[in-house]
């Protein structure tokens, strides 16, 4: 008898501790899925915003302009990437068979775009690293200037890649080649747009500087 409540004693701290370990760690989670949710109410998508970023909230703190900036360029980075391999099958599949006609340049001309897009927001996401690094300087306006420059330079990538498209009677393949190329640029949208609440903290804390 002796032996069982001991046991259950042990099994009660063990419950209380673990619980008192979990709260914490739910209460940040609540915290940063909070934080981005109002965070994407700034951006033109923000219902796209919110389903992209909040996985990251689930598994990660996130609490500043910087932190946040950082995940939505890593994920317009990812749908980049992932759209690149996809249109990189196309083109070689295009090009093996007979029939390569409008499409096959069309893809052609759009997997260049694509693969702007994707130089363009890795260099962003290196320069945003460096910005975390610094202190308030002049330098940081040079950053930021970069970033700003890269980013909008992969939306735009992805925009005119979109144009190679156009018209509303699209067969499968061309459908989903709009919808994977317009979800890259709705990404890079949101992600830009948080790049800018982030820039104008950076400025705040620079004119604050004596």
């Amino acid at each position: 008898m002796a032996q069982l409540s001991l046991y259950l004693l042990v099994i009660m701290v063990s419950f209380f501790y673990n619980s008192s370990l979990a709260e914490p760690a739910f209460a940040r989670h609540s915290q940063s899925n909070g934080y981005i949710k109002d965070s994407c109410r700034i951006t033109r998508y923000p219902s796209l915003c919110l389903q992209c970023l909040s996985g990251y909230g689930n598994s990660t703190t996130i609490q500043s302009p910087e932190q946040l900036a950082q995940v939505a360029l890593s994920v317009s980075l990812y749908r980049a990437q992932y759209t690149r391999a996809y249109m990189l099958k196309v083109a070689k599949e295009l090009e093996s068979s007979k029939a390569k006609g409008y499409y096959y340049q069309a893809v052609k001309d759009c997997l260049a775009e694509i693969n702007d897009s994707v130089d363009q927001l890795s260099q962003s996401i290196r320069e945003l690293r460096r910005l975390g690094q610094e202190t308030v300087t002049n330098d940081i306006f040079w950053h930021l200037s970069n970033v700003e420059t890269w980013v909008s330079a992969a939306l735009t990538d992805a925009s005119t890649c979109l144009d190679e498209f156009p018209g509303h009677n699209m067969g499968k393949l061309k459908a989903t080649i709009k919808g994977k190329v317009l979800n890259v640029a709705q990404v890079t949208s949101n992600a830009l747009a948080l790049f800018h609440r982030y820039a104008a903290a950076k400025y705040r804390a620079a004119n604050k500087k004596p």
